[in-house]
């Protein structure tokens, strides 16, 4: 009896230090993907000299626009694949007064959790 019980603590004991950790790759985390999904064959299409309506045909409505009159264009990535980190890609694209795309900036970064 007192084996048991012996046990029995130990046991609650290590599960309770433990918590959750030992479980986390067995809990199921689903693929969480956000914003604009760009193929590589889509971004090389791109090119300085485009208009934006040939640009929006191309990659579609971007993420974010700048609300002070900058003509930039952000099309987002964001990407979770289960247990693993965030990923996020960023096209920023740069239009002059007249609509023509003056510059492309492609960045991958990997932002914190949380």
């Amino acid at each position: 009896m007192r084996c048991k019980l012996l046990t029995a603590a130990t046991l609650s004991l290590v599960m309770l230090t433990a918590g959750c950790s030992m479980f986390e790759r067995v809990i199921y985390r689903p693929d969480i993907n956000q914003g604009n999904y760009l193929t590589p064959d889509a971004v090389s299409k791109i090119h300085k000299g485009m208009t934006q309506q040939q640009v929006t045909y191309t990659l579609g409505t971007p993420m974010l626009t700048d609300p002070f009159g900058s003509q930039t264009w952000y099309y987002i990535f964001r990407q979770q694949p289960g247990h693993e980190k965030v990923k996020q890609e960023t096209l920023t694209l740069t239009f002059d007064s007249n609509g023509v795309l003056t510059d492309i900036k492609n960045e991958t970064s990997l932002p914190k959790n949380g």
